[in-house]
């Protein structure tokens, strides 16, 4: 039986012991067995013991070669004859491209137009010779119909990012990995959770061998797929989602990968992408490691379990490494956003000299600093509008920062809290 899209429906299906085994063996041509390394500062924090799979530093520095090369590697002489497709804005690409050149094998890699440049530089280059690189539409969507198409019309082989069994088998081998890397017993593993590709394989492996480690799943807040479709107990596509994590913002998970998760899933925690940006600040910062947003989920969510791990074994995935260095100023604005160092506003100046220096030495405190400051088109002869942006020391700074603003006169709107006016101006 097969869906619409032309993947299996394995409606049964369930990773085996000997299936994840095999995919090691598989795979162990290609891919690296990461470190799983206790954190200190984390641990500390914590008051646990807080070990990091480092898949940032896997080959094509993400998990995703585990399940892109396992199944490559499964196809059958007809398939590799004919050659593949995939639809990746990222990582996933980056897999397949590495295992097409590893197998010799040909393939066309769709991906949105609007990926960043460094993404598709590196799928040419771990790619080089063997796949084509073809740019189409302005979503994931876009790309994925594209490249159904061009399977319907050449009869090559689609490559899924996460819900195939073989895909699952694959990603699964990180679990198979930890627990032969710790003879201590695992309490929680934290898990980052895009279609599910990951969670559904590492959980069913775990649960075999020790089911009572608990699985907690972690999604992105503004891409919720999982988490509304765990409710409904059915595939929910999601209408519209927030793109950042984009290795982890899916509109929705796969019809496979549901029910594995619906068995293997102790929890399911949403963090909010600010959130996620400053731990990938902090990481970096603290601990000299990169990762992507989707990298960084997984270490976000331990503050929402800070009381129940105490004393425990935790494992966290850093599951990618793929981050645009032109993407730092975003991430750090979100992180000041979400923490509350960072405010905007509307203030309506009055149109005379000396407006801005009474704005200056008597509204902001001693430690606040005008990060953005743009004069918009004046209504009124009056008073003319300021969008103007102010990065605070604390977050208490913010109630004297407005009291000030209202005792020498001057009229502002909040613009954090109108995300609509705010998208638009800033």
């Amino acid at each position: 039986m097969t869906t619409k899209n032309g993947i299996a429906a394995f409606k049964d299906y369930y990773p085996t012991l000997e299936a994840v085994r095999q995919a090691k063996k598989t795979i162990s041509e290609v891919v690296e067995t990461t470190p799983l390394m206790r954190n200190f500062n984390l641990s500390e924090q914590y008051c646990s013991n807080i070990y990091l799979k480092r898949e940032d530093l896997q080959t094509v520095r993400s998990y995703k070669i585990r399940g892109a090369y396992n199944k490559i590697k499964s196809l059958t002489k007809q398939q590799v004859s004919s050659g593949i497709v995939c639809a990746s804005a990222g990582n996933h690409a980056q897999g397949v491209a590495y295992s097409c050149k590893k197998l010799g094998i040909n393939g066309f890699i769709y991906m949105p137009t609007t990926t960043p440049k460094q993404k598709v530089n590196q799928v040419k280059m771990f790619g080089k010779g063997y796949v084509e690189v073809v740019l189409k539409g302005d979503t994931y969507d876009d790309a994925y119909n594209a490249a159904m198409e061009e399977c319907s019309r050449t009869g090559r082989t689609f490559i899924h990012p996460f819900d195939d069994p073989q895909i699952i088998e694959g990603q699964a081998t990180v679990g198979l990995e930890i627990l032969e890397q710790t003879d201590k017993p695992i309490d929680y593993i934290f898990v980052p959770i895009g279609g599910g590709g990951l969670i559904s394989g590492l959980g069913a492996y775990i649960k075999q061998i020790t089911p009572d480690t608990k699985i907690i799943g972690v999604e992105p807040a503004g891409a919720p797929a999982m988490q509304q479709s765990m409710e409904k107990g059915e595939v929910v596509e999601l209408e519209e989602i927030d793109k950042f994590v984009d290795g982890a913002a899916v509109q929705k998970v796969g019809n496979i990968t549901l029910p594995i998760c619906r068995r293997v899933m102790d929890d399911l925690i949403l963090v909010p992408e600010g959130k996620i940006c400053t731990k990938i600040l902090e990481l970096y910062n603290y601990e000299a490691i990169v990762v992507e947003p989707a990298g960084a989920l997984s270490i976000a969510a331990l503050d929402f379990y800070a009381e129940q791990i105490i004393g425990k074994n935790v494992v966290c995935i850093l599951s990618g490494s793929n981050n645009d260095i032109t993407r730092t100023e975003e991430i750090r604005e979100r992180s000041l956003l979400y923490e509350g160092l960072k405010h905007y506003f509307i203030v309506r100046f009055p149109q005379r000299a000396g407006a801005l220096k009474t704005f200056v030495d008597k509204v902001l405190g001693p430690g606040d600093d005008i990060t953005h400051f743009e004069y918009k088109k004046k209504t009124a002869r009056a008073m003319g509008p300021v969008v103007i942006g102010v990065e605070v020391q604390k977050p208490e700074d913010f109630e004297g920062l407005q009291k000030r603003m209202a005792e020498n006169g001057f009229v502002a709107e909040y613009l954090n809290e109108k995300p609509d006016l705010f998208q638009y101006l800033i």
